[in-house]
């Protein structure tokens, strides 16, 4: 399998995936750097991966989640706006997963496969 760094959200609270939830993903370091915006699609995926094989290096990361956003007035009462998942790439010659599960009031991430 290619080296790579995906994302994969489900909004809990619908009980589907997360479709049209815009986020970024920034390098941390010294000077963080941004180095992509995506939407989710209906499956609640990037379109392509955010980062591929070549563009994969060790470091730390930090995918930042618009829920507010995504939730926007259908949930009022909503306690999330941003949610920051910062993780650190070791290996770029290996896969890297990071879905999050999430609701208006929560959230749950993990290192997939």
């Amino acid at each position: 399998m290619p080296a790579k760094l995906s994302t994969h959200v489900l909004d809990l609270s619908a009980g589907r995936p997360a479709a049209g939830m815009r986020l970024e993903l920034w390098r941390l370091g010294p000077a963080p750097q941004l180095l992509k915006s995506a939407v989710t699609n209906r499956d609640g995926r990037t379109d392509a991966p955010l980062l591929a094989e070549g563009e994969m290096a060790s470091g730390t990361y930090e995918i930042v989640f618009l829920v507010g956003d995504y939730f926007g007035s259908a949930a009022a009462d909503r306690f999330l706006d941003r949610v920051p998942i910062r993780f650190g790439l070791t290996d770029p010659t290996a896969s890297y997963h990071v879905p999050l599960l999430v609701t208006p009031w929560s959230y749950n991430t993990y290192r997939g496969s």
